[in-house]
């Protein structure tokens, strides 16, 4: 759990980056392999900047400088461009760490999880696997309700936006700003 001041620091530092995340999603839907690539730094982006706005229960850390780990599970869309989107990156004094992973296993010490699935492990398989711990798992346009994650992407008017579900957030002990929810898309448990 951030300290008052460490998190406030971070949530004034990341309001604005943020907001500029939101007005760059607002771009058209992507058509081509360069659009997709759009797409995917975008998503990038959002996923290191939802730290600031993400407490997690305070035996999570052990010191105020652990870094917050970004898993990737699965296939991963990314690439390099992940890499060099949380390179240097900081929640106050935690660095961002970046780790890729084959399958989702409790106990991973991931802080945030991206899940893509892949044969091995489906996406509902690999949020079954850390369900009730404090892992803000992170999915992309899953239609399917239980392969959604606390936080799902998706494409809405032409633009990258999230769903963000705060029941199964407050099940796994995480607690997210009213800021950050205000942001999210309607149709899940958001308020």
């Amino acid at each position: 759990m951030l300290s008052t001041s460490a998190g406030l620091k971070a949530l004034r530092a990341a309001v604005p980056v943020l907001i500029a995340v939101f007005l760059f999603a607002r771009a058209p839907p992507p058509a081509s392999a360069q659009d997709t690539a759009l797409e995917f730094a975008v998503k990038a982006t959002y996923l290191y900047k939802f730290a600031p706005f993400v407490e997690w229960p305070p035996q999570t850390f052990r010191s105020a400088t652990d870094a917050i780990t970004l898993c990737v599970v699965g296939d991963d869309p990314f690439g390099a461009m992940l890499d060099q989107a949380v390179a240097g990156q900081h929640v106050g004094d935690r660095p961002i760490a970046l780790r890729r992973m084959p399958m989702a296993v409790r106990g991973a010490s991931c802080q945030i999880m991206f899940i893509a699935g892949s044969r091995a492990q489906p996406v509902a398989d690999a949020l079954a696997a850390v369900r009730g711990t404090p892992v803000l798992t992170v999915t992309d346009r899953s239609p399917e309700s239980r392969a959604k994650g606390i936080v799902n992407f998706v494409i809405q008017d032409n633009r990258v936006r999230f769903e963000i579900d705060n029941q199964a957030a407050a099940q796994d002990r995480l607690v997210i700003s009213s800021k950050l929810l205000s942001l999210a898309v309607l149709g899940r448990a958001n308020e």
